[in-house]
């Protein structure tokens, strides 16, 4: 695919630089810093709906205390460890 965009001279000139250094074709570089940016944002989305679902409220995540308890006694007797 094949697209146009307008970046700013200083961006451009900074990109090159970092293509030439990377032994990278511009659109190698290009196409993999969108890839690196809507990798970023998707990571972002996932964190977003997950604190949708459990929220701000610690107490949503708190074990129960029945389950606690019965991890607790199947824990192997301490031996000085």
């Amino acid at each position: 695919m094949k697209t146009a965009i307008s970046i700013r001279d200083e961006i451009f000139e900074a990109a090159e630089l970092v293509a030439a250094r990377l032994g990278l074709s511009r659109s190698e570089l290009y196409a993999r810093a969108v890839e690196e940016f809507v990798s970023r944002h998707s990571d972002e989305r996932i964190t977003e709906r997950l604190n949708a679902v459990y929220g701000d409220d610690e107490s949503a995540s708190a074990l129960d205390p029945h389950i606690e308890r019965a991890q607790i006694l199947s824990l192997p007797p301490d031996d000085g460890w």
